[in-house]
């Protein structure tokens, strides 16, 4: 039996999309291995005609989305407890489901020149859609049950595909061969990134799990808009002090997906992917799921603090963990000489800068600047870091490198790749009124500046700080990959034969496509950053009742096209791009100072450098205290307490004591009938004297 619930939506089949849009993929991944059985190469195509139709699904979701209407079916699931499964297709929903789903295809049609050859390619294309399906359920659904579905099967997908290449040849590893931090060897196989990513993941998943199942002790419903509906379950739980550390468990498998301050380790390591797998984790699912997760349950805490529950340390802690992730991962892409890993540790850096503006926008009065600022900046992200991730992948799988210093001057030989990285690196950046970065950035930075809580000004600072190491970090990986002279690995491959080359069309295509609309939206961006803000404004004031201040802010110093834009957080944008473009410029793309002369001629820089290369010994402190000391630890119960007291001690004793009881046992045993009748007698006669006794 379906239920549904439209409000107003004209679409007859808008229900039927909206499964279909995270089925299509699953049906993908359940043919592909028969199709595999007649023809490898024919999987391809059949992942992605399935992608496209999912991506097509989801944007017949748009017209209804974009007016403020919503699609809710529901079937039955768990009747006996009255759990239902359903598809949940509200605005926040629809857009992030077009996000995933286009980007994801764009993705797949690299996927089919960046894969080709791979003996392996069935394998790959059905945990690609398996991934994408199961990203789409987490968007879709309409209760954390279903959710959790998709949500450990972005993990299971994610485990897999970073551990693709298992045979853990040195060319898929990540790190410096021989290079150690702490004693403790900085160069990980694609199995050990797998295992490390599930495992540090499933951290975050517990919590995320003991999160839900208290608030259903409490409400006895799993739904979204359930819980919105009738709040005496948060009542009863802030009574006995368990809202907040539910909302912040929940929270907790926000960080763990998300690669957030503690459980961001992971992150770099999965590198070890093929790029489409990392493009497709950092830019459209995995990573992501964190911050839907987030911005799903930020307006129902924001709806129940407005009603007078205390859940501001909620927020708190979602903006500081943005904001510490968002400065510490920034650091650490300033040193790393691995091109895939410069861009992870940029992805948990901007993702910290979403997770910070959605923090923020529960510690304001005015919950939908830092709900769109957050929200608007996904959207640009998912664009511009898919263009690189994809880019970076070309530029590997010409040069045959990983790292930056085996490439340089490449810019007259891939000439697309340079122009589109250009691009796609400027949103990064956040470079000036042309790109989408800009956008999404100053509106971050406008609602930090703007929240008035007690931490706005430090938030603040950290933010602008982050944007100023980010502008460098893109430039120095440019100036790298494109500027100076070749390196000596390319000047070899040249000599053997190896002429490099553009990327083949099926592969520059989609990163162009994502290049040129970071450009092209970044240009109408300002528009389009008030169009979300007003269609996230009906849709708060709709469906949680959080209501929007109409507040016009005008500056008669500034261009009309302008207006409405906080001078202040304009300003830090544009220093910040100015600072970290011109830091970059002068150190890798005009080489005016030596960078490696620079740091070793100052011991602060010097040891600053270190620890931040280092991974501030984050990584290797976990290592030690959660791998390393709890083995020692094991080792020793086994050498000092199961050898020696239960296998020597216990085992070896007992068996004596056995031994020497069945010796005592035998003796008594004669054979002697004389000799029975006489103990059996002297036994009578013992019971007969204590009775009498």
């Amino acid at each position: 039996m379906v239920e549904s619930s439209m409000m107003g939506f004209a679409f007859e089949f808008g229900g039927i999309n909206a499964w279909l849009v995270w089925i299509l993929p699953f049906v993908a991944a359940l043919i592909i291995p028969a199709v595999g059985k007649v023809s490898k190469g024919a999987t391809g195509g059949v992942a992605v005609a399935f992608a496209l139709m999912s991506a097509i699904s989801a944007a017949t979701l748009l017209p209804g989305a974009l007016e403020s209407h919503e699609v809710h079916d529901q079937v039955n699931w768990i009747s006996s407890i009255g759990i239902k499964a359903g598809v949940l297709a509200d605005p926040l929903a629809v857009i992030m489901a077009n996000v995933v789903g286009w980007i994801a295809f764009l993705i797949m049609v690299y996927s089919t020149g960046y894969m080709k050859g791979d003996k392996d390619i069935v394998r790959f294309w059905f945990w690609m859609t398996f991934f994408i399906g199961s990203m789409q359920i987490i968007v879709l659904s309409d209760n954390l049950l279903m959710m959790f579905f998709g949500w450990e099967g972005v993990g299971l997908a994610s485990y897999a595909l970073i551990s693709f290449w298992y045979r853990d040849k040195d060319k898929d590893h990540v790190g410096v061969k021989g290079r150690t931090v702490l004693g403790l060897a900085d160069y990980y196989a694609p199995t050990h990134a797998g295992m490390k990513a599930f495992i540090m993941t499933k951290v975050g998943d517990i919590m995320m799990l003991a999160g839900m199942f208290l608030i259903f002790a409490f409400a006895g419903t799993f739904g979204f808009r359930e819980l919105m509906h009738e709040t005496t379950w948060a009542a009863q739980m802030q009574a006995q002090g368990l809202l907040v550390p539910a909302a912040v468990l929940l929270f907790g498998g926000a960080i763990g997906k998300s690669a957030q301050f503690p459980l961001n380790e992971w992150l770099l390591e999965a590198m070890t992917g093929p790029t489409a797998v990392s493009a497709l984790i950092h830019a459209a699912t995995m990573v992501k799921a964190g911050v839907f997760l987030v911005a799903r349950l930020g307006p129902l805490f924001f709806a129940l603090g407005a009603a007078g529950f205390l859940v501001e340390d909620f927020f708190m802690v979602i903006a500081w963990v943005g904001a510490i992730t968002a400065l510490l991962l920034a650091t650490q892409g300033m040193v790393n000489s691995e091109i895939k890993k410069v861009l992870a540790y940029s992805t948990g850096s901007q993702i910290g800068y979403m997770m910070m503006a959605l923090g923020v926008a529960g510690l304001s009065h005015q919950f939908v600047d830092g709900y769109t600022a957050g929200f608007f900046h996904l959207i640009s992200h998912a664009m511009f870091k898919a263009s690189l991730f994809m880019a970076a992948g070309s530029l590997l799988h010409t040069v045959g490198s990983r790292f930056m210093t085996d490439m340089g001057g490449l810019r007259k030989h891939m000439r697309k790749t340079y122009a589109f990285m250009w691009a796609a690196g400027l949103g990064l950046m956040g470079a000036p009124f042309i790109t989408t970065g800009f956008w999404s950035k100053d509106a971050i930075f406008a609602a930090v500046y703007e929240s008035g809580n007690v931490w706005a000004l430090p938030l603040f600072i950290i933010a602008v700080l982050t944007a100023i190491i980010t502008a460098f970090y893109t430039t120095r990986m440019i100036g790298m990959v494109f500027f100076g002279d070749k390196s000596k690995h390319i000047e070899h491959m040249e000599k053997e034969g190896h002429h490099i080359h553009e990327a083949p069309m099926s592969m520059w295509i989609p990163y162009g496509i994502l290049a040129a609309l970071t450009i092209g939206i970044g240009v109408i961006g300002l528009s389009a950053e008030h169009g979300i803000h007003e269609l996230f404004t009906e849709y708060l004031a709709h469906t949680f009742h959080i209501e929007s201040e109409h507040i016009v802010k005008t500056n008669s110093e500034m261009p009309a096209f302008l207006e409405g834009i906080n001078p202040v957080a304009l300003m830090a944008s544009l220093a910040a791009f100015g600072i970290g473009i011109s830091l970059g410029y002068v150190f890798y793309i005009g080489r005016f100072v030596d960078p490696v002369k620079f740091v070793n001629s100052n011991l602060f820089f010097y040891s600053l450098h270190k620890v931040m290369l280092n991974r501030w010994y984050l990584n290797a402190m976990v290592y030690w205290c959660f791998v390393v000391a709890p083995l020692w630890i094991a080792r020793g119960v086994w050498r000092y307490f199961e050898r020696t007291a239960i296998d020597t001690g216990m085992n070896v004793g007992f068996e004596r004591a056995v031994a020497w009881g069945a010796k005592v046992v035998q003796g008594t045993q004669t054979g002697v009938a004389q000799s029975y009748l006489y103990v059996f007698g002297a036994g009578i006669l013992f019971v007969i004297l204590f009775l009498f006794i």
